[in-house]
């Protein structure tokens, strides 16, 4: 890891509470807590009176009422959703049906390839088949209300139909699960890609913003130094990988053993997830070698 790579694990809200995160924007936190959303989802509430909801989280009736009693006596203009997996989007529908708002944001979910032969479907665990928006966003188009704008940013990688969403009355950026303060985020094929991930953050390092609104933690501050650092801890990662194989052949356990010390074993499986699209962005590179298309339980080597 990075030295200049430092986490933010303070939890600032429990489950429930509806908090102020900046101008123009409330936060509740899901019950969902886990090694994999930190303390729970985070739903963002944008504007006053009128306003749209982001994330409205998991499909959770305990998270749901507290969206609403939060939002008792406005209106929602529309639901939006960063990317289709589960802890995000499959809130949706109770949503929905408790306030009629349309649902725009995210396409319906895909994945950034046709499965291998023998590869499960929906490799990182949490895919929302379900998920259809009313009105899914491309690049530039958004929304608007009472004093607020938001702007699509896509930002592929995480999942292939990740966006982003910019606030510019808030100079602020809802960046989802591309940038968090508290973690890295799992990239694992088909459903991420890593090459698209590295150049969706080169393209958020390019941008103004320098605070992210993330779906779990704290606030991303200093965000384009962040968003740096994570660049620069995946090619690290990536550079540590090539000097792996060019000691010998690797599977992908004896790379995640070699390169993740300390390694909270609830996590071992996600990092093999990760260690996989950075080998199959460095094979479509001829920069790593195997026999077939990459899989999980291939044998790489130097090219």
């Amino acid at each position: 890891m990075s030295d200049d790579l430092a986490f933010d694990r303070s939890a600032d809200a429990p489950a429930g509470v509806v908090r102020e995160a900046a101008p123009l924007v409330r936060r509740v936190i899901a019950p969902n807590p886990s090694a994999f959303t930190f303390t729970g989802t985070a739903t963002y509430l944008v504007g006053r009176g009128r306003v749209a909801v982001i994330d409205p989280g998991p499909d959770d009736p305990v998270h749901t009422a507290a969206l609403l009693a939060a939002l008792d006596g406005e209106t929602v203009e529309a639901i939006v959703v960063t990317h289709s997996h589960r802890d995000h989007s499959a809130g949706v529908a109770a949503l929905k049906a408790a306030t009629g708002a349309p649902v725009v944001g995210a396409g319906p979910h895909r994945a950034f390839r046709a499965l291998h032969a023998g590869e499960a479907r929906g490799l990182e665990a949490g895919v929302d088949g379900s998920y259809a928006p009313d009105r899914a966003l491309a690049e530039g188009e958004g929304i608007t209300g009472p004093g607020w704008s938001l702007v699509a940013v896509e930002t592929p990688g995480h999942t292939a139909n990740h966006l982003a969403f910019a606030l510019p009355e808030s100079a602020l950026l809802f960046s989802g699960d591309h940038v968090m303060a508290w973690s890295t985020s799992i990239v694992a094929p088909p459903d991420g890609a890593m090459g698209a991930y590295v150049a969706s953050l080169r393209k958020l390092i390019e941008r103004p913003e320098e605070l992210y609104l993330p779906g779990h933690g704290p606030a991303v501050r200093g965000a384009r130094r962040f968003s740096r650092q994570l660049l620069g801890h995946r090619l690290m990662r990536e550079t540590a990988i090539r000097a792996r194989l060019a000691e010998g052949p690797r599977t992908i356990p004896q790379l995640v053993t070699e390169l993740y010390r300390g390694l909270d074993p609830k996590l071992v499986f996600a990092a093999g997830l990760s260690v996989f699209a950075h080998l199959e962005d460095l094979v479509a590179q001829g920069e790593a070698a195997t026999d077939g298309p990459p899989t999980l339980d291939g044998l790489y080597r130097a090219p």
